[in-house]
């Protein structure tokens, strides 16, 4: 036995061994509950803020991708924090993916810090640039202000959870899921449209709501955190070179970042031209872009799970097994989007109807699934080999990848259709530029897990 597979069997890495399949199982599961639970609260933010009438379900719409394009920025974070654990624990080397992941929490706080001051600085440009009229931007303040100073709360949790993803804990980072969308459920309509003879806040609530969420999702990562393999030990910064953990999560976290943002940063550009076709036209497709996110969820969290699977056994050297995981990841992405597509089109205006009762809204809301829905698959598989990529230090090639997808495809067909098709463009732009992002997604896994690596 190699001195490698000696370090590899004494390590933490508990997913270089055993079952492909059941690792994938493992590890998705619980993901899956937790990103339901997640997506869960943009649903239940669009339910009651549907209540107040059809202009703050409007705001709400241009404040989804916006605040969408600003997590993504923190996933990314989380992405190479759990990319740079995973290879150091299935190198063996338990030190420096302790060193990794206390640097990792501090530089997402930072991260948290100088990302929400930006938010509060730019909000008014912002949403300028994304055509959002006049008698909407007080409506947009009341949320955003609030939401941008509790920004970091969310990016702490992206730190824990990237350190506990990296470990290959699923469950735990599932519970800290689940603990901030419980508390947002609970106070979303005590805060919103008022409950039990308190008036509420109206559509500020829902970005308190959030905000107290996060706090409770950060107490809860910081007890999970304490209890695992890798606990919160700040002491390991003192007297090791900072420039390794920093240039290894910045290596991977940057690139990803971008990545991650940059389909959230098309969608943003979507509504701005979508608004051009009227705010039925944003209340209906922001409405069914968060039903939409809710039906991906399984899409989601196979991208997030695949990370450590894959980032063990590629530091493990066992290529075999990284891609017999990429393939059985393929395979259920092309099943599961195809099989939810056909529900979306088929229930459409039945979906609609739980958001609001205005027939122009409803008639958005279905004719955008009847045309995106079939790019569902396309998307998980986009997203799964990002995170593959992600996972093997080739987060450049997923950058590249998800740029293309928006700047060359997506964004281009909606300009160049939306004259003679309206709103119709948009929707044909995104199922576009998802079948183009599955194709080159194929094609970049099959190169790097194929032609790159030792057989």
């Amino acid at each position: 036995m190699s001195d490698d597979d000696t370090a590899s069997e004494n390590s933490s890495a508990k997913l270089v061994r055993g079952s492909i399949a059941k690792h994938l199982i493992s590890q998705t599961l619980p993901a899956i509950i937790g990103v339901a639970a997640i997506m869960s609260i943009g649903l239940v933010d669009a339910y009651f803020i549907g209540q107040l009438g059809s202009s703050q379900l409007a705001a709400i719409s241009f404040i989804f991708p916006i605040s969408v394009a600003l997590s993504s920025l923190g996933v990314g974070v989380m992405v190479g924090i759990n990319s740079v654990i995973a290879r150091a624990l299935g190198e063996g080397d338990d030190a420096k993916a302790a060193r990794r992941a206390n640097f990792g929490i501090v530089f997402a706080v930072g991260s948290g810090i100088v990302m929400g001051l930006s938010l509060y600085a730019l909000l008014d440009p912002l949403f300028a640039l994304m055509n959002a009229p006049e008698n909407l931007l007080p409506l947009i303040r009341l949320y955003m202000e609030p939401y941008a100073i509790g920004f970091p709360l969310i990016l702490a949790i992206m730190g824990l959870n990237g350190v506990l993803r990296g470990q290959g804990e699923a469950r735990k980072t599932s519970t800290v899921s689940i603990s901030y969308a419980v508390a947002n459920w609970v106070l979303d309509p005590i805060l919103i449209t008022g409950a039990f003879g308190f008036e509420g806040f109206g559509i500020a609530g829902a970005a308190y709501a959030t905000i107290i969420g996060w706090m409770v999702g950060v107490s809860v990562a910081l007890l999970l955190v304490r209890s695992s393999e890798i606990p919160l030990d700040l002491s390991q910064l003192r007297n090791c070179n900072l420039l390794d953990p920093a240039k290894a999560i910045v290596s991977v976290g940057l690139p990803a970042a971008f990545s991650n943002a940059i389909n959230p940063i098309g969608l943003s550009i979507l509504t701005s031209l979508i608004a051009l076709e009227g705010e039925a036209a944003v209340a209906g497709f922001g409405a069914a872009g968060r039903l939409q996110s809710f039906a991906t969820v399984p899409l989601l969290a196979l991208s997030g799970s695949i990370g450590a699977i894959v980032g063990q056994n590629w530091g493990a050297k066992e290529y075999g097994r990284a891609r017999e995981a990429a393939l059985y990841a393929g395979l259920f992405c092309i099943a599961w989007g195809l099989s939810i597509a056909i529900a979306m089109v088929a229930a459409g205006e039945w979906f609609a109807d739980f958001f609001t009762e205005d027939p122009a809204v409803i008639s958005e809301f279905a004719l955008y699934l009847k045309i995106a829905a079939w790019g569902y698959a396309g998307f998980g598989l986009l997203i799964v080999a990002n995170g593959i990529l992600n996972a093997v230090g080739r987060a450049r090639y997923a950058l590249g990848q998800s740029a293309l997808r928006v700047f060359l495809i997506m964004l281009p067909i909606a300009v160049l259709l939306q004259p003679s098709w309206g709103s119709e463009a948009i929707y044909t732009a995104e199922l576009a530029a998802n079948l183009v992002g599955a194709v080159t997604g194929i094609a970049l896994i099959y190169y790097i897990l194929h032609r790159r690596a030792p057989n």
